[in-house]
């Protein structure tokens, strides 16, 4: 059996072939998970909804609208919860870029005299085992149940009210940021 000669065109070819099958493998894969990925994150965002409102009987996702949160930022999502057709709270879908590894994004449950009822962290990319604590009911609760008008909202080390974590003062003000940030947009319109 005689050797075939490698030559540009061979190699150009086999390349092309390679490329082709590759591509299509990926597409379909991408077809195949598209739909269960959009309902795992709309599960998600339906949880943390849940999570900072009161009990609601509304579609909060289908009534969504944006407001405008300042120069050089992007619009805030605004989750409208409701029964018997009067609101009864606000999910607002907050973020920083300012936290230890970058985006931190918050869901947090305003109701209408301006209290925050909740807050849940929607995603980051903090230090497993610091920023990570965030999470923790023994950092977050201090933002619950409070009136941001009578508290500032920044860590004490800034001259705020909030208790940083140990060890993690960046993702602790990064949240306190994203908090407040939630609270002034939704000054601004977020009570529709």
């Amino acid at each position: 059996m005689a050797k075939k000669e490698s030559t540009f065109i061979n190699m150009v070819a086999t390349l092309f072939i390679v490329t082709l099958v590759a591509s299509t493998a990926l597409a379909y894969v991408y077809e195949l998970t598209k739909e269960p990925i959009e309902a795992a994150k709309l599960a998600k965002k339906l949880q943390a909804i849940d999570a900072v409102v009161p009990e609601y009987d509304n579609q909060p996702v289908a009534e969504m609208f944006k407001v405008a949160a300042g120069e050089g930022l992007d619009s805030l999502e605004f989750y409208p919860a409701k029964k018997g057709g009067e609101v009864i709270g606000t999910a607002v879908r907050s973020y920083t870029n300012t936290g230890y590894n970058g985006l931190v994004v918050l869901m947090v449950g305003v109701l209408p005299d301006g209290t925050i009822k909740d807050i849940q962290v929607v995603e980051h990319k903090e230090t497993p085992g610091l920023g990570t604590k965030m999470e923790s009911p023994k950092f977050k609760d201090q933002f619950k149940d409070i009136d941001p008008s009578q508290v500032v909202l920044k860590v004490k080390k800034d001259g705020g009210d909030i208790d940083a974590i140990t060890a993690a003062t960046i993702s602790s003000r990064a949240f306190s940021e994203a908090t407040q940030l939630a609270v002034d947009t939704y000054k601004k319109g977020g009570d529709k």
